[in-house]
């Protein structure tokens, strides 16, 4: 198993690609601490009963005091912490003049200051630790800019990319990686809220011809956050189908 030993922690995992993340990973050998507002509870007890312990921690990631709490009782319990997973998302819909001064705030202090936090937290750990993997869920939008929703969620999501490569070349002596997922178009909680015309005209602009699944995400998340993985960092990895390549 490619994470026996390994302690993880997977911000958003109490669905979508979060939750195929942790049961991954757990599969993989991993003790998995679910962190979410959602609750995780019965997922924790399924994953607890294949063998590995996983945890469900109630947490604000957008709370730095919270987060801290959280991480320092992981490590404690655990003495380690290995991984760290940054999924948690929210997003906005609408154009510039719908959005409101309380939704741009919102979104920017979930997906981008709630990095920040768990990042904040975890990474004198892994310093002290020797080592580390961190993997941030990004977004296509973070690359291109919205397609499909209010220009705050790519402006988030562009500043993870940016925090991924910044933190990757100032970890890298401590033999922490750094990297990132910018998926596009998978079977989420979010692509469902696209209307059946709006789905197939995203469907038919992807090479090839489908959405992806919460699955194959937790499958690149595995390959980076694994030794197989060791010599990249600083990588913002495409997942869209072939929609969008550079």
């Amino acid at each position: 198993m490619k994470l026996e030993g390994k302690v993880a922690l997977v911000t958003g995992a109490a669905r979508g690609i979060g939750k195929a993340i942790a049961e991954l990973f757990s599969r993989e050998g991993a003790i998995v601490g679910l962190v979410d507002l959602r609750p995780a509870t019965e997922l924790a007890s399924a994953l607890s009963k294949q063998g590995k312990e996983a945890i469900f921690l109630p947490c604000d990631i957008t709370d730095p005091v919270a987060v801290q709490i959280m991480v320092e009782g992981v490590h404690r319990r655990f003495g380690r912490i290995d991984i760290l997973v940054n999924n948690a998302g929210i997003i906005a819909r609408g154009t510039l003049l719908d959005l409101t001064v309380e939704v741009w705030r919102k979104v920017l202090d979930v997906n981008l200051n709630g990095v920040f936090n768990c990042c904040k937290a975890v990474v004198p750990f892994m310093i002290k630790d020797g080592g580390g993997k961190i993997l941030n869920i990004s977004s296509i939008a973070g690359k291109t800019g919205d397609l499909t929703a209010a220009p705050v969620y790519g402006t988030s999501k562009g500043g993870v990319n940016a925090f991924t490569k910044s933190l990757a070349r100032q970890l890298a002596p401590y033999k922490i990686n750094v990297n990132a997922i910018a998926p596009h178009a998978i079977e989420t909680e979010m692509s469902a809220e696209w209307s059946p015309e709006k789905r197939k005209e995203i469907i038919e602009s992807i090479p090839l011809k489908r959405l992806g699944k919460p699955e194959e995400v937790a499958e690149a998340a595995l390959f980076l956050v694994s030794e197989g993985a060791s010599f990249i960092t600083g990588e913002v990895l495409d997942m869209n189908g072939g929609y969008f390549m550079d």
